[in-house]
């Protein structure tokens, strides 16, 4: 018989604040809260809306700003997002595209509600994950990948609802997005008064974040949205019930066993390495936004 994992903690998020005037967080998950080698290989997650947001004529957003070390994972679930940033990637995406940024060396971005969405207004939500990079990665040149909704592979969960696979793989299906470590990410919609028991790998950090509605987790405890449900390593069955529809992000990744230090949008595994970040990024070397 398959080891079920073991429910750690159920940790329900702290207060919400905004980023820029766009985004109205509550971060669920943060290395300053918990600890760095406790979320390896993550690092934060902020759950933005949902929020009502009323017609702008300029979009509501946060201007230009560095990364160095890590990448940034944008899942959109409602409203729409227009990136730009030095590597010259960008785009918009909306509701079941997601973007994965990679900062290593150094990036420079922005984000804003698009303008059509601007002008509309509507609801907005959305995930923003970061994901450690290994020392031997840090230095990877900046990159972006766009993983539209119809690039990402969808299994249906017999009678329960489906899942999402946005990286790593779930049986035999495989995500569209490149990591640097062994990570997963699935989006899990479950029906109402459903229950599904999903394979996980052992040995990975195993987190789980309520998006909407109410779980029954390994049949014990209960979490509701914004909740972060942290799992053990050991073990691989994680078993969910919904009475009534719920949305779910399922995050496994390989711990990454080194040193973390972060500074603000920086994230490095020395000091030393966090002072030159700062040097490099006011000598200009993260690169420029195009116009």
């Amino acid at each position: 018989m398959t080891a079920m994992k073991r429910l750690v903690e159920i940790h329900a998020a702290p207060r919400g604040h905004w980023v820029g005037d766009g985004f109205p967080v509550r971060s669920v998950l943060s290395y300053d809260r918990f600890g760095a080698e406790r979320i390896s290989p993550f690092l934060l997650l902020d759950h933005a809306g949902p929020h009502e947001f009323t017609p702008s004529a300029r979009p509501r957003g946060v201007g230009v700003h560095p990364h160095r070390g890590f990448e940034t994972v944008t899942f959109v679930h409602r409203g729409e997002v227009a990136h730009r940033d030095s590597s010259g990637g960008g785009g918009t995406i909306g509701p079941g595209d997601v973007q994965w940024m990679t900062a290593g060396a150094g990036i420079l971005h922005e984000e804003f509600h698009s303008e059509d969405f601007s002008r509309s207004g509507g609801a907005m939500e959305m995930v923003q994950l970061w994901v450690n990079l290994p020392a031997r990665d840090k230095g990877t040149p900046a990159a972006y990948q766009t993983l539209t909704r119809e690039a990402i592979p969808v299994v249906a969960l017999e009678h329960a609802g489906q899942l999402r696979v946005v990286a790593g793989a779930y049986g035999e299906t495989a995500g569209p997005a490149h990591t640097f470590t062994p990570v997963n990410a699935w989006e899990v919609t479950l029906n109402a008064d459903a229950e599904t028991t999903l394979a996980l790998p052992t040995g990975h950090t195993s987190l789980v974040v309520v998006l909407e509605g109410t779980v029954l987790i390994q049949g014990e405890g209960v979490a509701r949205a914004s909740d972060l449900v942290e799992l053990s390593r050991d073990g691989e069955n994680l078993t969910l019930a919904a009475n009534s529809e719920a949305r779910l992000l399922v995050l496994t990744g390989e711990p990454i066993d080194e040193p973390v230090v972060g500074y603000g949008p920086f994230v490095m595994n020395s000091e030393a390495e966090i002072h030159e970040s700062i040097d490099a990024f006011q000598q200009g070397r993260f690169g420029r936004m195009g116009p």
